[in-house]
């Protein structure tokens, strides 16, 4: 499907095999009253090294199919120890075919960040042993990021890099940090990595591939059909949410997708939408604001 896909974006042939990630790492320590240590600075280069100069799959990518992501790391407390409080947003994206826009595929606010970091120190991933909080979070989200891009681009597609973001799950449970275990509640990495591949959410897995695919990447080709696919989708998870309301699946969801599914439903072809934006007041209320944007 890849294979697929790349000739569908690729404009000229290049035979460079890239790295998977086009990242950036930027870490703010202002609220530690002293954001000019160099360690931040250091730490930031660090990571967005070990982001983009290593390979992370089998899977042979072209300079123009890296994904393009963000890692906004918010120090909130260091000491001496090299011990650090902070929060991290991660977000990525993917183009959009026939387009010069890209789509936003992932959007996670974690509040659970702490770790340990020694300034110089090297940063390794090994799949099999604990590498520490700092390189557990950083890489749970990089095979998640993985599984979603995969999961628009097939039918569940992403299983394969879930499945090895779990292996960072029961690694890093033994270290005792928050959001790894059940007992973190229902917005952990361990929830969402545990709902992925439950089946519970395999009724939205299958509707990113046919919101993404067949909706956003069709639009080029027939507006009107792609439209009537991107409401059908939308509706489908009714379903999805019935088997787990107020899920955190669809809350970050919607964090990545309010504005963009609220421009589609208000441009275009006319359609009848009513429907859909009741829906969608019901299931993702915290956006009605977006909602109500929404042109009938």
């Amino acid at each position: 499907m890849r294979k697929l896909f790349c000739i569908l974006f690729i404009i000229t042939v290049n035979t460079f095999s890239a790295q998977e990630f086009i990242s950036e790492v930027s870490v703010n320590a202002e609220r530690t009253g002293q954001p000019n240590l160099s360690i931040f600075k250091t730490l930031e280069t660090a990571l967005q090294e070990f982001i983009n100069n290593q390979k992370w799959t089998d899977v042979e990518y072209k300079e123009q199919e890296r994904i393009p992501c963000s890692f906004f790391i918010n120090v909130s407390e260091y000491d001496t120890n090299n011990s650090f409080k902070a929060s991290l947003q991660v977000q990525a994206s993917r183009p959009i075919f026939n387009s010069g826009y890209s789509t936003t595929i992932a959007n996670f606010n974690d509040k659970d960040f702490d770790f340990e970091y020694l300034e110089y120190e090297p940063l390794v991933y090994n799949e099999n042993s604990d590498q520490g909080n700092l390189i557990a979070v950083i890489t749970y989200y990089l095979f998640t990021i993985l599984a979603i891009e995969a999961d628009t681009l097939k039918e569940v597609e992403g299983t394969q890099y879930y499945q090895k973001a779990t292996q960072i799950v029961n690694i890093a449970q033994s270290s005792g940090s928050a959001g790894w275990s059940p007992s973190s509640g229902t917005q952990s990495r361990y929830r969402w990595n545990d709902d992925m591949l439950s089946g519970t959410f395999d009724g939205y897995r299958k509707a990113l591939y046919k919101y993404h695919l067949k909706g956003l990447d069709a639009m080029a080709d027939d507006e009107k059909k792609a439209k009537k696919i991107i409401i059908d989708v939308l509706n489908s998870l009714k379903k999805v949410n019935q088997s787990r309301p107020n899920s955190y699946v669809f809350r970050t969801f919607f964090d990545a997708k309010s504005t963009e599914i609220s421009k589609i439903l208000s441009g275009g072809p006319k359609m009848d939408t009513a429907k859909t934006v009741d829906l969608l007041r019901a299931i993702s209320p915290a956006y009605s604001s977006d909602w109500d944007t929404i042109k009938f």
